[in-house]
């Protein structure tokens, strides 16, 4: 029987899962033992699982877990460099050279167990079969718009925190921003993250100028990125990303005053927004790069837990066919998976 055991995330504002009580009684049907750790921070409830059929475990006890069982969950573990016996399926961040990454593999070299990470499942196409894109778009979008209310009050953004649903979020950004609209462009906006922000900004009825791959492939560049209030960037850098916003855009005149760097990788090399240095947080959600006329960055790597409802009932959704098969890891998106990580383990 097939043991699959959901655990309690351990990072700091993380509430999202990838499994719902629905999505756990599909596999309690398939014959797979399901066990779910209680969780203080969970968005959704332990009772559903109860009532799904799984089996209720203490929060934190996937060490202890059957050696056989498949541990599933979202963000990293704590860093604490003990071996890994288990399979794991989960974000690892490792497959890029990370450092991080490096001492996570260690680990499982050391254990003997095996990561299945979710950034790695596809299909036959090449195509994730779950993302979080589109609601780390959507709140991306509502960030920059608090950073834009907050630098229009003469101040810089606060701590956020989760929001109970998308609708609540639309009340209490509609509700700041009175009869203002800032005018926004997105770049990458016919992809999840893209979609995600245009959403957002269409239930905010902001002005959206909403750009693509045919209006960026001349490469730059871009004058009309400093003609609009926010800027969100939703692509995600690679080699031959144009730049959009360079670094002598802090001194040129420019009307933006807040770039929304949903996409957040400044630490590599094809960075399209190279104006700021790290990711921001939930505590400073938004750095400020320049002062005369201002501009902030907001650049939160995990922005989807702002919403952890919507986002992991999403995701659940579209990864629950995947999960269905985790009888079968030798095949199909979970064979692939294993590939990708037994190739990275050979530099171990």
């Amino acid at each position: 029987m097939t043991h699959v055991w959901v655990r309690a995330e351990q990072r700091p504002n993380e509430e999202r899962v990838g499994l719902t009580p629905e999505g756990a009684a599909a596999l309690v049907a398939r014959g797979f033992r399901v066990s779910v750790e209680d969780s203080r921070a969970r968005a959704i409830g332990i009772e559903g699982y109860a009532q799904a059929g799984c089996e209720i475990v203490p929060e934190g006890s996937w060490p202890e877990a059957p050696g056989d069982a498949i541990v599933f969950g979202l963000k990293e573990l704590p860093d604490d460099g003990t071996p890994l016996r288990h399979s794991h399926v989960m974000f690892g961040h490792a497959f890029k050279g990370q450092h991080a990454g490096q001492r996570l593999l260690a680990r499982f070299r050391a254990g003997g167990g095996a990561l299945y990470d979710l950034e790695y499942l596809v299909g036959e196409d090449g195509r994730r079969v779950a993302a979080f894109g589109y609601w780390a778009g959507y709140a991306g979008a509502a960030l920059s718009v608090l950073t834009w209310i907050a630098q229009a009050r003469g101040g810089l953004i606060g701590p956020v925190a989760t929001f109970p649903s998308a609708e609540a979020m639309q009340a209490e950004i509609g509700a700041a921003l009175g009869a203002d609209r800032p005018t926004a462009l997105i770049i990458g906006a016919l992809g999840r993250v893209g979609t995600g922000a245009g959403d957002f900004c269409a239930a905010m009825g902001l002005p959206v100028t909403r750009w693509d791959m045919e209006e960026t492939a001349h490469g730059g560049p871009f004058p009309e990125v400093l003609d609009h209030d926010i800027f969100l960037n939703c692509i995600f850098a690679r080699p031959g990303t144009p730049v959009f916003v360079p670094r002598t855009s802090l001194t040129a005149p420019r009307r933006l005053g807040v770039i929304g760097d949903i996409a957040c990788d400044p630490d590599s090399d094809y960075n399209p927004v190279p104006v700021y240095e790290a990711a921001t947080d939930w505590q400073a959600p938004a750095v400020r790069v320049h002062d005369a006329p201002p501009l902030d960055v907001m650049a939160i790597d995990n922005l989807p837990s702002l919403l952890p409802v919507e986002s992991s009932e999403d995701y659940a959704r579209q990864l629950l066919p995947a999960l269905l098969e985790l009888d079968r890891l030798e095949v199909g998106v979970w064979g692939r998976a294993r590939a990708v990580f037994d190739d990275h383990m050979k530099a171990v």
